[in-house]
């Protein structure tokens, strides 16, 4: 058995997931759950995702074998520094956080000893329902974990993180902090704020019901992220302040480019946009589906 006693800060979507799978492998004995939410727990309990609960972190972490944060990004620190005093020496901690800057900033100011002991993670898989009803122990199968294990990671932390999200069906990969963060600015956080800001800015139009009553499919598909929970972006857009800033200066100036094409009337210009972009998706997506049904 992997952990004998795990412990899940935050039971909703991706900390509910990790402990349906991990159970479905039999890969831990006791699953405690913390959540601020009572009723929360409860129906994480009669779900049978957890085990017990805590009211309070230093309950829920007490002889746990290893800690997952699994809650907002601006709980990080005061969640660390509330737990540090009743953790064990040997205990592993690690984070399922959208933004690694932030988080390990937060572990090296409270975890002191124990920072060699937290795995930063990122499992890149989700969906735009939240809370615990909504949790799979199949939400990470054919996904890709990051891990951003620092200078001072143990190797054996490291080692049994790995394992953990491997047996949840993942493949785990490892990148440091400031590559991670980069990359998911562009490819994450970047696309869930331009969906909030369209459907936020149609709403916003005097003439907002025809708009949504002739939207179709291509506008349900762009938009679907916009779904997602309203905090957690929010806390991410300021968790990753810093490359997230640098992406949409640099996305505006190309928005810039292609009205200044469609203002000029340059047809030849924003057919080769569009073309580019065709088969940049194309090839992305046949990699993408080869690689899930390779994993089969």
């Amino acid at each position: 058995m992997l952990i004998q006693r795990l412990a899940i800060i935050g039971v909703g979507l991706i900390g509910g997931s990790l402990a349906r799978a991990l159970r479905s492998k039999h890969a831990c004995g006791r699953i405690i759950g913390f959540s601020r939410d009572l009723e929360h727990l409860k129906k994480a309990v009669s779900l049978g995702v957890i085990d017990e609960y805590g009211l309070t972190v230093a309950s829920a972490v007490k002889d746990a074998d290893l800690v997952v944060l699994a809650t907002p990004l601006a709980t990080t620190e005061p969640l660390l520094r509330s737990m540090r005093g009743y953790l064990k020496d040997n205990v592993i901690i690690t984070d399922v956080g959208s933004a690694k800057g932030s988080v390990v900033a937060a572990a090296r100011a409270t975890l002191d000893t124990l920072l060699p002991r937290f795995v930063p993670g990122h499992p890149i898989a989700g969906r735009e329902q939240s809370g615990v009803e909504a949790s799979t122990a199949d939400l990470f199968e054919l996904h890709r974990v990051i891990l951003t294990p620092l200078p001072e990671t143990s190797i054996s932390a490291l080692d049994t993180v790995t394992r953990m999200w491997e047996l949840c069906g993942a493949e785990v990969v490892q990148l440091d902090v400031e590559q991670h963060d980069g990359i998911l600015a562009a490819t994450s956080h970047l696309p869930h704020l331009l969906a909030y800001a369209l459907v936020d800015y149609l709403a916003g139009m005097s003439e907002r019901d025809e708009i949504f009553r002739f939207a179709a499919g291509g506008f349900a598909d762009f938009t679907r992220i916009a779904s997602s929970h309203p905090q957690m972006w929010h806390d991410i857009c300021f968790a990753n302040r810093k490359q997230l800033l640098r992406v949409l200066d640099n996305f505006g100036g190309y928005l810039g480019n292609i009205r200044k094409a469609i203002e000029q009337e340059d047809g030849g210009e924003l057919l080769k946009i569009f073309t580019r972009a065709k088969d940049t998706r194309d090839r992305f997506t046949q990699k993408y589906y080869q690689r899930d049904e390779s994993t089969e």
